[in-house]
């Protein structure tokens, strides 16, 4: 039997009970207590709340009342982010800024007290317990130069483990980023999907020996099961996954030792997944809209804040034996398909599993047009991929029944750029991808 994930204590100590009586139950009466305890906070301190939830019963009794209020979305945080507030800005520790995705409206600004920072710091110190012991350390690839970043709140976890976290940032250069690896005696790796697979497609052509690894965290964006296999080959390791986003201060879930599934950081999160076009809720098993509500944050609480990440609770228990709930891996987002109809859609999530299976294959970039599908593919070894990538987008049904013509360009390998990857949708017939 897999080992108990580590959040199950943790949540158990932040509700008030013990370990072995934590049920689903005990859970939800908590839930429902921060709840009112945050509707509450909202009507008292945030402008845009106040209006909101005018005219609706002060308290909830049940979690499924949830339901009766309205969504927040991210145009909402777009336009009127201090209205959001419910803390004096001099009480806000850090500020992150979002872009907009290509929209023209105005980026995200998400707030932060020093309280809230220090709840992702200890969901943090927790979830890398699954995976990282005493005297571990981990190679952090992702963002950390700035005090409150997600590589910096990291870095700080570590050593409540006892261990010790090495900040790296972003990969901007492969040979540099093993030689760290490799220098600095890593026992774990924490980073993005491409940018990993870059430096073990990398180390296999440069002869770099193999990495004395124990664990590799990969987050910030869908990990396809072609890179976990292609990491765990050839470092001779275990690769987790993490879902996570700024909205939800970093951390959301985590993968146990069993892999079957995120656990979520429940004590301090209410997940709904929703019909994404209703906004009515799905019965577990069905995939749909998650859809979050902060429970413990203090400087900028959201409200059913809708993700637009498509997923799905799984039924019966992880076989660690929390009592927990269970989230399958995010694979795309639902206005992220083309084309935007329920069925016979295309997503990046799509091309991944087609293409990262292709050996030298590090990253690429897609567009798809009402007529055509067109990628850039950056690899080690260009020899004959652009036939090889093209007979693999064609077994996808996807392409076949949306009659895609496909169009393939190999280039040189690159540095994967930062950010989420994503389908660009264009009406544009023969733009190029970036």
């Amino acid at each position: 039997m897999p080992e108990l994930t580590p959040l199950h204590p943790w949540i158990a100590q932040k509700i008030g009970c013990a370990p072995e009586a934590l049920t689903r139950a005990a859970i939800a009466a908590y839930q429902l207590d921060r709840l009112n305890e945050t509707l509450a906070l909202c009507r008292a301190r945030s402008p845009f709340y106040r209006q909101k939830l005018a005219g609706l019963p002060e308290k909830r009794a049940a979690l499924a009342d949830l339901q009766a209020l309205p969504f927040t979305t991210a145009e909402d945080v777009r336009e009127r982010p201090l209205s959001l507030l419910t803390v004096s800005q001099s009480e806000i520790a850090r500020v992150v800024t979002l872009d907009s995705s290509g929209t023209s409206g105005p980026p995200k600004r998400l707030y932060f007290t020093a309280a809230d920072q220090e709840l992702t710091r200890d969901f943090f110190h927790v979830g890398m317990a699954t995976f990282t012991k005493p005297g571990d350390r981990v190679l952090i690839l992702l963002p950390g130069e700035r005090p409150g970043s997600v590589g910096d709140l990291l870095a700080q976890a570590l050593p409540r483990l006892g261990g010790t976290g090495i900040p790296h940032g972003l990969v901007t250069d492969v040979a540099q980023a093993l030689g760290i690896l490799h220098a600095e005696k890593a026992t774990g790796v924490v980073g993005m999907p491409v940018q990993v697979l870059a430096l073990v497609r990398a180390s296999a052509a440069q002869q770099f020996p193999r990495p004395q690894l124990k664990s590799v965290l990969l987050t910030t964006d869908h990990v396809p099961a072609a890179i976990v296999q292609a990491v765990e080959a050839a470092w001779d390791c275990t690769v987790y996954n993490h879902y996570g986003m700024t909205e939800m201060g970093l951390g959301g879930g985590v993968e146990c030792a069993a892999r079957t599934g995120y656990h979520l950081r429940e004590a301090d999160l209410f997940f709904e997944v929703v019909d994404p076009q209703t906004g009515e809720p799905v019965a577990d098993g069905t995939y749909g809209e998650l859809v979050f509500t902060t429970l413990t944050r203090r400087g900028m609480p959201l409200l059913r804040y809708r993700i637009g990440d498509i997923s799905r609770f799984l039924s019966g228990a992880c076989g660690c034996g929390t009592a927990l709930r269970r989230l399958e891996a995010v694979r795309f987002r639902w206005h992220g398909r083309f084309p935007h109809i329920p069925s016979h859609f295309l997503t990046m999530a799509d091309l991944d599993d087609a293409i990262f299976p292709l050996p030298g294959v590090l990253d690429f970039a897609a567009v798809v047009s009402e007529t055509s599908l067109q990628l850039t593919v950056w690899a080690e070894d260009m020899g004959g991929l652009e036939t090889a990538v093209t007979q693999a987008l064609a077994k996808l049904p996807a392409v076949r029944e949306l009659g895609l013509a496909v169009a393939v360009k190999v280039l040189p390998g690159r540095v994967n750029p930062p950010g989420k990857r994503k389908l660009t949708i264009t009406s544009l017939a023969g733009t190029e991808p970036g």
